[in-house]
């Protein structure tokens, strides 16, 4: 059974406590300092004030903070006077030269670092330093620098140097030079000081297949011209496309203009976007090897991607053209204005027509000119028609390829025939007055496929096609490329 206080449980007859077999033990008194140090031992001095903020334990931290503050300003020593503290005597004599000849310091302080021998009665001055009998220097072509100051630079006479310059000149244009070109220089020994070294041997590579060495026999330079082997094998990098297209190719060691005018190349055929890490790229660029161990590498060749199941096969021809295998190019371009500074006096669309007196269709535009004025082709074409047609007066038709027509009217006089080829920029007449027309200017008209477009930011693509000696030589050129191996 569970007593709660045997303390309480007394004998029916008076006050003897009950007794289960051992005697109570009396609980000893504490001391009051030590409840004191207890109770300050569960109280929290040094709160966190920046919460609860206002609250009991808040103040309370506070004031520890204030009595500690107070305290360090109480017991802190006095600002002034300054505390002094001993200072070591300077080294003076041969202490100051011991500590100087071991320490290291600052070569503008006159710093030497360990011991140095002192001459002795064999030792002999010597009234000036000899000079080397022979030094090995180096220029560098600078940009827009000339070879003779260059030379001169590095030490040699003028004499020399015209005499270097007009033997190179013979062989290669100074202006060919690449900046930063390096010529070593092997000066000679020259009778005093107050004259320039003269050049014994010096060594120039003019071109990547040629350099040039020149040295010096007797009294004058002689030039011995030295031809480097090269081979023009061109170098085919292929590989997947991954997660980027750039980066994949720059990491297989494509320059960054090949790069770019790859990608530039792939996208009038296929959409960057729509290139996947699975699609394989294929390029070929420009290489020169040399037989002393130099590598260049030039434009790019071929422009290659593996597409979806698709082959892309892109080469660049004699005039920039990026053609495909078969032989054809899709040009893309914009007309220029065929009449330079004029205004449109009148808009594609429908209009109210000032002499017939009703609104119609206007097929093209009409820009305010001067009689005479000359008129340029916006494209190269040939011209279908050119006569009097109507209302158009002197009318002239140019057929630019792909169903893209133009159209001139209301001409003052003719410059080309029908049936000739034109370029763009070429005149091909004179703007007038003739036909149903309000005022001098010209009517230009724009049909793609004959239906009529407006001129104005008109674009236009057209299919190019090599064909007789051009289209054999091109599909030679493609065999050659493409017999070239990856990595050879």
């Amino acid at each position: 059974m569970f007593v709660p206080n045997l303390n309480d449980v007394e004998t029916s007859g008076g006050s003897a406590a009950l007794s289960f077999g051992r005697a109570i033990v009396p609980v000893a008194q504490t001391h009051r300092l030590e409840r004191l140090r207890a109770a300050a031992g569960r109280v929290d001095w040094v709160p966190d004030l920046g919460t609860r903020i206002g609250s009991r334990d808040w103040w309370r931290g506070a004031a520890t903070c204030a009595v500690l503050c107070v305290t360090a300003f109480v017991t802190a020593p006095p600002l002034t006077p300054p505390l002094l503290g001993a200072a070591a005597a300077p080294m003076i004599g041969t202490d100051r030269e011991e500590a100087r000849a071991q320490m290291i310091a600052p070569l503008a302080w006159g710093a030497d670092t360990g011991r140095h021998m002192a001459s002795n009665d064999l030792v002999r001055p010597l009234t000036e330093a000899p000079e080397r009998p022979v030094e090995q220097r180096t220029a560098t072509v600078g940009h827009g620098d000339s070879l003779s100051d260059m030379l001169q630079r590095a030490g040699l006479s003028e004499r020399d140097a015209q005499d270097t310059v007009a033997l190179v000149a013979t062989t290669v244009p100074l202006d060919t030079l690449k900046p930063g070109t390096q010529i070593p220089l092997t000066l000679g020994r020259r009778p005093n000081r107050s004259v320039a070294r003269p050049l014994e041997a010096l060594s120039l590579r003019a071109r990547f297949d040629l350099a040039l060495d020149l040295k010096r026999v007797g009294d004058r330079l002689v030039m011995e011209r030295r031809a480097i082997a090269v081979d023009d094998t061109p170098l085919r990098i292929t590989g997947a496309v991954g997660s980027s297209l750039y980066r994949s190719a720059r990491a297989a060691g494509v320059p960054i203009r090949a790069v770019e005018s790859y990608i530039k190349a792939i996208a009038s055929k296929v959409a960057v976007g729509q290139i996947d890490s699975n699609d394989t790229y294929d390029l070929i660029v420009e290489r020169q090897r040399a037989a002393t161990g130099e590598t260049q590498l030039g434009k790019l060749l071929f422009a290659g991607l593996g597409h979806g199941g698709r082959k892309t096969q892109l080469v660049q021809w004699n005039d920039g053209t990026w053609y495909e295998a078969s032989g054809q190019a899709e040009r893309q371009g914009q007309f220029t204005m065929p009449v330079s500074m004029a205004r449109v006096t009148s808009s594609f669309g429908m209009r109210f027509h000032p002499l017939l007196g009703f609104s119609r269709m206007h097929k093209g535009i009409d820009i305010g000119t001067a009689t005479g004025t000359p008129i340029h082709a916006p494209a190269d074409g040939v011209v279908a028609f050119a006569g009097r047609s109507g209302g158009y007066g002197n009318f002239l038709k140019m057929a630019h390829g792909g169903s893209i027509v133009t159209c001139y009217g209301h001409l003052s006089r003719f410059a080309v025939r029908a049936g000739q080829r034109v370029s763009r920029g070429q005149v091909i007449g004179y703007s007038g007055n003739s036909g149903l027309s309000t005022g001098p200017h010209l009517h230009w008209e724009v049909l793609r496929g004959g239906v009529a477009v407006n001129p104005r930011g008109f674009s236009f693509s057209s299919l190019a096609t090599l064909s007789g000696e051009q289209l054999r030589a091109f599909r030679a050129r493609v065999s050659g490329l493409l017999a070239v191996k990856p990595g050879a």
